[in-house]
Order: structure tokens, then sequence, then C-alpha cells
């Protein structure tokens, strides 16, 4: 084979794994729209903020999150609801935009605020204490609304 031939049956093979593993992420993708969806309420010093979420209430759409969504508007988010408290870990693999995560406990308070989480990131983000609940934002939100510790959460 020359060298030519040769360069060219590379990238046939670096294009075949690049698909093979790009269809791997993606290859179960849900549609956002057909999650259940609602609103969540904090309140805060500052007064009341109201947020429209997309409910990740299987573990599927668990899995997904916000992974490859490329936009996320300040009025929009997602939320993680557990059936019992319990630590929960994120990470922002294949997640484009800055999150804020908010974990809230049993009380319905908030127990940590994990502010603007990198894009792309493996690293794990933990609640460091079992949460019922895990709402994430767009990255700077929490402050920008006032949004602390302690505050409280409620969604129907």
């Amino acid at each position: 084979m020359n060298a030519r031939a040769h360069l060219g049956a590379v990238w046939a093979a670096v294009l075949v794994a690049f698909s093979l593993t790009s269809g791997a992420d993606t290859e179960q993708l849900l549609d956002l729209a057909s999650f259940s969806q609602g609103t969540v309420g904090i309140s805060t010093a500052a007064g009341r903020q109201h947020f429209s979420v997309w409910i990740a209430d299987t573990p599927q759409r668990q899995t997904q999150g916000l992974m490859f969504v490329r936009d996320l508007p300040a009025e929009r988010g997602m939320l993680f609801i557990e059936s019992a408290p319990r630590p929960m870990a994120f990470w922002m693999k294949n997640t484009y935009v800055e999150l804020d995560m908010l974990f809230i406990g049993a009380d319905y308070r908030i127990l940590k605020i994990a502010a603007r989480a990198p894009p792309l990131s493996l690293a794990t983000i933990n609640s460091d204490a079992p949460v019922i609940a895990v709402l994430e934002l767009k990255g700077g939100e929490a402050a920008r609304r006032g949004i602390r510790v302690h505050d409280r959460v409620s969604w129907p």
C-alpha cells in the first residue's frame, strides 16, 4: 500500500471510530419536549424567583440531563427529583452550557450551590449530603437572582 492509500485508510478508520463513539452518546438522546415540565419557586431575601423546568423523572432522563443543550434561557432549568434523600453527584460531560447546581435537602431548603460548573468537565460535583432534588440553572443565575444556601424551594 502506498503512503497516500495508507493515509486514506487511517482517516477512514478515524472517521468510523468517531462516528461510533459519537453515536454512543447520542443514540438514545431524548427530545427535551418529551420531558415532564413544571414550575419551581425559590423564596429569597429579594423575593420569590420562578423557573420553568424540565423534570428528569426517569433514569434515562436523569442520565441525559442537559447534555448537548447549546443554550439555556435564564428562566429555564432542569429538576432532578429523588423519592428519598440520597447523596447525588453530577458531571458536565457533553454539557455545553455553564450551569449552577442547587442541591436541595429533605426540608426543601438549598444545602449547597455549585456555581458556574464548567462546560464539558468530567470533574464530579457532589451534594456533600443526602438531598431530595437538584435544580440546574444557567450558570450565574443563582447569584444574579440572589439565591442563597438555606433559601426554600417548592414545586408541585
